[in-house]
């Protein structure tokens, strides 16, 4: 069994490794590629997990999940690969993951930016939002401060400077933590806080951070809702312009048997559903209900809440995101969700916190309850003491604050397998809810002669109907189920079509209560039956099949006389 392990963020050489150990180790259940390059020439590695001795992947209904598009967010490739270690060791032991990987396919990208990941992870750590690729300018700001690790720590934090004109002030009961002065305020010790890094062009009087040149962020590249700079920062020059988010688009629009994924980031301990850029009343009434049930399960497994993007998650109430990984729901009908892992909040015992809002601005005690539990349960690596520091532009400063990529950004260590360990159940829940198409009767009943009819029977037993969801029948990007029929040599379709498209089958998933007053007119709506009349000798085969991309594939050969 490959030695993965949970207790450190994985290096892209050591990820590789681990993903092609789980492929030698588990042929049958595991199989690798790479879906494309990253600007820097990094591979972007798929694992496709199926039971292949059950069926190809392509033929059965498939689950996305993927991770790390942003560059600091490493536990989420934490969290995808702790998936794919569930899913390789709790085969034939685990009666949901055995079922799953029977009758379902997992695509899985445990890290889509690995040119962003491999940054910040270095020992000398950079921080860029996502790609690692120069945009919209190729050069740097030639004035102001880099952030990075000046102390040589292997940490980025913060820098203090003392100023009566500060925002910042020491918590009247704690000073190693800042907090704002208020607002008429005057009379105490104020600093003024900056990124820990250098600066170029210091005049002794302003100070301005740089905005790095890799200002590119894959997650707004995406072509549903895509807008240009001027509305979305980050977008790039046209959607799927990264070879990272096309590699994936490319992917995804080549598999139409992906009924839906998830994307893991970091970090606010939240479930995120579409729209970004609409609100529910413009969803169709179906897809919404499916949403709130698939939200409700995912707050009961995993422990965190389930919330829409636009209506609570809004970085400022008179803008909204586009380009995101919501276009899979938006342009292709398949069910999106991001997973913002980890919420230190939370942990702190802030129960009830505006997830965005928060960050404007929230009551002073709230600062000190993390930086007490910092204390208390992470033995103070929230919140690192100042030191002082020699700094070769500002002179005397202090080093120190929040530990924002450590212990905010990504869960401590310590706590990192216990927080990707809450997911995969819910994953699997979500496949196995997947259209599934299985045979119910198939023969051939001899009309005398050389002449027999043939009948197909087939019926979706997932929850979901074959097309999964309103969106994707009106965008119209899915076809109906195609029933086939192969004759040998010599023999003769007398009625029916060779190919013809059935339409969908619906599933469990619209159905009214016993307790309804609607009747249920379509008690069998999940249900095709296709005939054929043949002319052949006794003894030929024929190969009759109905697929439907999301639903899968049905197969079978009936013998004639």
């Amino acid at each position: 069994m490959p030695a993965v392990r949970f207790d450190h963020f994985y290096r892209y050489a050591e990820l590789t490794d681990a993903l092609k150990a789980f492929a030698a180790e588990y042929p049958r259940l595991i199989a690798l590629e790479s879906i494309g390059k990253s600007h820097e020439g990094r591979d972007i590695w798929l694992a496709t997990a199926t039971n292949v001795a059950s069926g190809p992947a392509i033929e059965k209904p498939a689950f996305w999940v993927d991770g790390n598009i942003h560059s600091t967010e490493v536990a989420a490739s934490a969290a995808v690969l702790y998936f794919i270690n569930q899913l390789a060791t709790g085969y034939g032991s685990d009666p949901e993951i055995t079922r799953a990987l029977d009758t379902r396919a997992f695509y899985i990208c445990p890290r889509i930016n690995p040119d962003g990941a491999e940054w910040a992870l270095a020992e000398k750590p950079k921080w860029v939002r996502s790609s690692t690729r120069s945009y919209p300018y190729e050069e740097d700001a030639i004035e102001g401060l880099t952030v990075e690790d000046i102390d040589g720590n292997g940490r980025i934090l913060q820098m203090r400077i003392r100023d009566p004109n500060g925002l910042w002030k020491p918590h009247p009961e704690e000073a190693r933590l800042m907090v704002r002065r208020e607002p008429a305020e005057v009379g105490g010790t104020y600093y003024r806080i900056l990124p820990e890094g250098r600066l170029e062009g210091y005049d002794g009087f302003t100070l301005k951070v740089k905005k790095p040149k890799q200002g590119l962020d894959l997650n707004r590249n995406f072509p549903g809702n895509w807008r240009q700079e001027y509305e979305q920062l980050g977008a790039g020059p046209f959607p799927t312009s990264e070879p990272e988010v096309r590699a994936v688009a490319d992917f995804i629009t080549t598999h139409p048997n992906i009924s839906g994924g998830v994307a893991f980031h970091t970090w606010a301990g939240v479930l995120l559903r579409p729209f970004d850029h609409l609100p529910d009343t413009e969803m169709h009434a179906e897809d919404l209900w499916h949403y709130q049930k698939v939200g409700t399960k995912g707050t009961e497994i995993t422990g965190y809440p389930n919330i829409s993007v636009y209506h609570e998650f809004r970085y400022h109430p008179k803008q909204v995101i586009g380009g995101a990984f919501d276009w899979i729901y938006d342009h292709l009908g398949m069910f999106s969700w991001v997973v913002e892992i980890w919420s230190p909040m939370r942990e702190a015992g802030l129960e009830k916190y505006l997830y965005i809002e928060w960050y404007r601005d929230h009551p002073i005690a709230d600062d000190l309850k993390i930086f007490r539990w910092s204390e208390e349960k992470l033995g103070g690596a929230a919140h690192v003491d100042w030191k002082p520091f020699n700094h070769p532009e500002l002179g005397a400063i202090e080093i120190g604050g929040w530990n924002r990529f450590h212990a905010f950004g990504n869960p401590p260590l310590q706590f990192l397998e216990r927080e990707i360990a809450r997911f995969p159940k819910w994953l699997l829940w979500q496949a196995l809810l997947s259209p599934k198409l299985e045979l119910v009767a198939a023969a051939a009943e001899p009309l005398g002669g050389d002449t027999w009819k043939l009948r197909l029977v087939v019926q979706n037993t997932g929850w979901l109907p074959s097309y999964v969801s309103k969106r994707a029948l009106e965008r119209k990007v899915v076809r109906g189920l195609i029933a086939e029929i192969a004759l040998p040599d010599g023999a003769e379709l007398v009625s029916g079509k060779r190919r013809e498209d059935i339409g969908q089958l619906e599933g469990k998933a619209y159905k009214h209560t016993g307790i309804s007053f609607w009747p249920d007119y379509h008690v069998t709506d999940d249900r095709a039956k296709m005939e054929w009349v043949v002319r052949g000798k006794a003894g030929d085969r024929v190969t009759l099949t109905a697929r439907h991309e999301r639903a899968g594939t049905v197969r079978t050969e009936l013998q004639l006389g």
